[in-house]
Order: structure tokens, then sequence, then C-alpha cells
């Protein structure tokens, strides 16, 4: 979203909306094998560890020791919620 410039740049425009398409065909695949609070967990958790990753790498945006510890609390968050399912 960042690259479009506020849809003012054609290319990640579109490739916003074809990323957004391909994002929800494979969210509906997952929902067929995990329950909806786990897939959305893993979309929405997974999503934003990327996000961060992107971010301080492309666009260089900071990084701090509390960000980093921040993101490893998502994603143990979303592997805890994953495996909850074996436990219970």
């Amino acid at each position: 979203m960042k690259l479009s410039d506020g849809f003012s740049k054609l290319i990640p425009s579109i490739l916003i909306f074809v990323f957004y398409a391909v994002s929800f065909f494979f969210f509906t695949l997952a929902l067929k094998g995990l329950d909806v609070s786990i897939a959305y967990a893993i979309w929405a958790g997974l999503g934003i560890a990327f996000i961060t990753v992107i971010g301080i790498f492309w666009f260089r945006e900071p990084s701090s020791a509390f960000r980093l510890i921040s993101l490893a609390f998502v994603v143990m968050g979303v592997i805890g919620l994953h495996l909850s399912d074996r436990v219970t």
C-alpha cells in the first residue's frame, strides 16, 4: 500500500488488489482444515510479522529491541494458538 502512494501509482495499486485476492483465496483453503479462530490468528499474526520485517528491511523503518520482542510475542501467540488444537 505504501508503494501505491495513495493509489496514485497504477501498478502498485493493481497489485494491492491482486495480492488481497490471492490472500483471501488461500485463507479460504486454510479454513477447510482449520478452525476460523486459528486460521484468522495465523493469517493476521503472520501478516503482522511479515509486514514488520518488510518495513524494517525494505522501507528502513526503525528497529528496536522492544519492537523485535513484541514481534516475537505475536509469533509465539500464533504458534501457541495453533498448538492448542493438539493439546485439548
